[in-house]
């Protein structure tokens, strides 16, 4: 619904840190799909990391951005954003952007979760129940499909294809 004189905001209107704390506008993802996953290096599902990067791999020639965003919400992560990152590309190779440390629900939320919670259908939707939720954006910015934690990367390759 619509409201007269109300403007509604775009996930390209929402600024994110990268793992170094440098901020910048989604809007520099503006025409290409992304892939946005909470993670947590120290969670039980990490090995979603090398799906993910594969993922990364095979389409970022095509425009995908694949976005990980740490969160301790859930308390299983490393101490920083530059810890998780670090964490993240030794370990497992990751080469897609990481950001800084986010939380994803309650009152102090990132913009960006409160944004793709919000925006997600479906019952329990409106939070976050636990890390490697996916949420794929098409080109134009708009929530295509949310993934639950134990969803494999690679399960979604069709939904990736048809919004590249």
């Amino acid at each position: 619904m619509k409201i007269e004189g109300v403007i509604e905001m775009s996930i390209y209107d929402i600024k994110v840190k990268n793992s170094n704390g440098v901020e910048y506008d989604l809007s520099e993802y503006k025409g290409k799909p992304m892939l946005i996953v909470n993670t947590a290096t120290k969670c039980g599902l990490s090995g979603q990391f090398d799906g993910l990067e594969k993922l990364y791999n095979e389409y970022k020639d095509q425009g995908l951005m694949v976005l990980g965003f740490p969160s301790n919400q859930f308390k299983q992560e490393s101490g920083s954003a530059e810890d998780a990152a670090e964490a993240c590309r030794l370990s497992y190779g990751v080469s897609f952007p990481m950001h800084e440390l986010v939380k994803l629900n309650g009152k102090d939320a990132h913009p960006l979760f409160d944004y793709l919670t919000s925006h997600s259908k479906g019952f329990l939707s409106n939070s976050i129940k636990w890390n490697f939720t996916k949420f794929l954006v098409d080109k134009e910015g708009n929530l295509v499909e949310r993934y639950a934690p134990t969803d494999n990367p690679e399960s979604f390759k069709k939904d990736i294809q048809k919004v590249l």
